[in-house]
Order: structure tokens, then C-alpha cells, then sequence
């Protein structure tokens, strides 16, 4: 099959091509393509065309590269939203239309570290709640959870009967989320998370660190949440001030 003629750059044909294939079922998600050699005789093109386009899937996320094994094609998220917009992750996975779960892995009482405490001045915290969790859709695991929060906002002996730490905090202390300031990261390999989320030891995670704050401006919640990419994307909608 070689690509038909069109006045735009090739690797873009390509792109659009590979695209097309995946939608219509040619490739699945996680089927490996085939080889680059193959690939490029398929399509027409020369092999330096082809890593462009592939360089540029992968960039937007539709496929992996794994050195040395081939490339795949991602899942599509299940969850996709802007940024901006605060979820629970509870509210993402029923918005997917899945069903959400958690596993409890540990909840204990800490002393904060300096660099808590101040994460959570003006306030003066001497113990904080600390819960570890893995949240599922359809009993999947897609999300390796910390909550971190003030002793006394939640009742730790039960915090099992929730699946919302936003709704429990809510329900025993009338504390409200009403916003959160976000930091983003990827996440290379980490032995543990990769193992309970089973991501591929190449997959890179995405890093939500988020600390919540009431409409009075109360620091209330610190979280870490690693996601699955492929099981969740995020966008930023910007404008010109």
C-alpha cells in the first residue's frame, strides 16, 4: 500500500495514515506494528520518513517506542479533561463510565516534615493523616494514591467506607475543596508503583501533585497521585490576557 500523492509532507501522510489504520481496527491498543522496514515498504516511504512520523505519534501520545523491542499502540484514555477543571479522581472514573473502586494498602498518623509544614502554613500541624490507596475502574488499577491531611479532618479508623477522600473530609469535618494548585511531572520506572498500577517498566507515569485549599483559602489536603497515561490524559485550556 503506498501513499497517494498529496502536495503535503510525507511523514505527515504517514501520520495521518497510521492514525487512520488504528481507528479502524487495523492495529489495536498495545499491538505491536510492525517492523520499520516492513512499515516503510507498506506505506511507500523511505525509513527516515517514517521515525519522523512515528517520533511525532509518539509525542502525541498515540504510540510507544520501546528500545530495542518495537513500537505499540497506546489505549486510549479513558478519562480525558482540562487541567483547570478539579475532579476527584472518583468523579473521573465515573465519567468514563466505569465503575470506581479503591484498595486500601496503608493508613497511619505521621509526623509532618518541615516541607509539609509549610505546605500547609499558616496552619500549625503536628500530625498528619496519611492514606495509600490504589484506585480502580472495573477493578483495574489505574491510580497509586497519597492523601495527606491535617489530623482530625477525617476519621482514619474508617476511612475504607469512602471512595472520595473529598466527600468523607466533607461529610465529618464540613470541610469543601474548592480549589487546588497542580504540578505536573513524569515519573520514570519506580519498582513498586509500576508493579501494583502493571505498567510496563518503560512507560513513564504521570505525576499529580495537588494540594487543595477551601473557598477561605485553607490548606485542607496534600495529594500525590500517579496516574496510568494510558488510562488518563489532561490538557490546559490558554488564552491571550
Amino acid at each position: 500500500m503506498s501513499l497517494k500523492y498529496d502536495s503535503r509532507h510525507l511523514y505527515l501522510q504517514v501520520i495521518d495514515q497510521i492514525k487512520h489504520d488504528i481507528e479502524n481496527g487495523k492495529y489495536h491498543a498495545k499491538q505491536k506494528l510492525p517492523s520499520e522496514f516492513e512499515l516503510a515498504n507498506d506505506l511507500g516511504v523511505s525509513r527516515a520518513t517514517l521515525r519522523e512520523a512515528l517520533r511525532i505519534l509518539e509525542e502525541e501520545t498515540i504510540l510507544t517506542r520501546r528500545h530495542g523491542v518495537g513500537t505499540f499502540v497506546n489505549p486510549k484514555p479513558i478519562f480525558s479533561s482540562g487541567i483547570e477543571q478539579l475532579y476527584s479522581v472518583t468523579h473521573m472514573i465515573e465519567q468514563s463510565g466505569k465503575v470506581p473502586g479503591s484498595q486500601f494498602l496503608s493508613t497511619e498518623f505521621q509526623e509532618p516534615t518541615r516541607e509539609e509544614q509549610l505546605k500547609f502554613s499558616p496552619k500549625d500541624i503536628q500530625t498528619l493523616a496519611k492514606v495509600e490507596r490504589v484506585r480502580t475502574a472495573d477493578d483495574q488499577p489505574v491510580v497509586f494514591c497519597i492523601d495527606k491531611l491535617p489530623e482530625g479532618l477525617i476519621p482514619l479508623d474508617h476511612v475504607n467506607e469512602s471512595d472520595s477522600i473529598f466527600k468523607l473530609m466533607e461529610a465529618y469535618s464540613g470541610k469543601h475543596v474548592a480549589y487546588a494548585v497542580t504540578y505536573i511531572e513524569p515519573v520514570s520506572y519506580h519498582e513498586r508503583i509500576h508493579d501494583i498500577l502493571r505498567c510496563h517498566p518503560d512507560q513513564s507515569l504521570l505525576l499529580l501533585k495537588q494540594m487543595h485549599y477551601t473557598a477561605n483559602d485553607e490548606p485542607v489536603l496534600y495529594s500525590a497521585n500517579f496516574f496510568q497515561p494510558d488510562m488518563f490524559s489532561f490538557h490546559v485550556v490558554r488564552k491571550l490576557m
